[in-house]
């Protein structure tokens, strides 16, 4: 049986975890579309939320008129556009200030972990000040991003800390995913969409629902 052990790490994703970027970027794409003539709809935001630019600028091309979007044109207007909005309007949702505060104090690393580019995930660094975060994994810094495991391994890696000590905090299906599949714990807070408790996964309403005691016990050794 699984037994408590020291929480090694924290890992967080960005949009929609920690800044409310999700709507920005639920945003960005559906103008994109919109120029495209596609009317996104619930079935496309398994292929929007949580996706990298290149994932997204992909699916869009495959649902525009033949010839009207090419991938990599369109997966630099999405970053730049989502770049702007991000720079003007990103805020600290509910609770990720207070949380990062707490696992600084108790010496606790933590890792940024994000499918958005680095000049977003940057700018929200600057916003939510860097000195919380003792690494930061953006899309595009390992062979594959969300939802395969890439991006944790790469943060758990750098961090040299087990994955069964660490707990990753995520929003969206495709994070989870993500995180699941590199072996480490997560606490889900979803942001658009649902997403169903499992075993050592606990779904939360709110950061303010997460404290080091849930992460703590979450973190175990086989």
């Amino acid at each position: 049986m699984p037994v408590p052990t020291e929480l090694q790490a924290v890992l967080f994703d960005m949009d929609g975890t920690l800044v409310d970027t999700e709507r920005l970027w639920r945003r960005t794409v559906e103008e994109e579309a919109r120029g495209l003539g596609i009317a996104l709809t619930d079935a496309d935001l398994a292929f929007v939320l949580g996706r990298s630019v290149e994932d997204c600028a992909e699916h869009l091309a495959s649902r525009a008129a033949a010839g009207r979007a090419h991938p990599a044109r369109l997966g630099d207007s999405l970053e730049q556009r989502f770049t702007e909005l991000v720079r003007g309007q990103v805020a600290p949702l509910p609770g990720a200030v207070e949380l990062l505060a707490a696992l600084h104090a108790a010496g606790i690393p933590t890792a940024l972990v994000s499918a958005s580019p680095r000049p977003v995930v940057d700018t929200v660094l600057d916003a939510l000040g860097r000195h919380w975060f003792t690494l930061s994994v953006a899309a595009g810094e390992t062979p594959r991003t969300k939802p395969y495991p890439d991006p944790y391994r790469a943060a758990l890696t750098a961090l040299d800390a087990a994955p069964a000590a660490c707990v990753a905090v995520e929003d969206t299906p495709t994070g989870v995913a993500s995180a699941e599949a590199a072996h480490c714990a997560v606490v889900a807070v979803p942001s658009l969409g649902t997403i169903p408790p499992a075993p050592r996964r606990t779904v939360v309403r709110s950061l303010l629902d997460v404290d080091l005691p849930l992460l703590r016990r979450l973190a175990v050794t086989p």
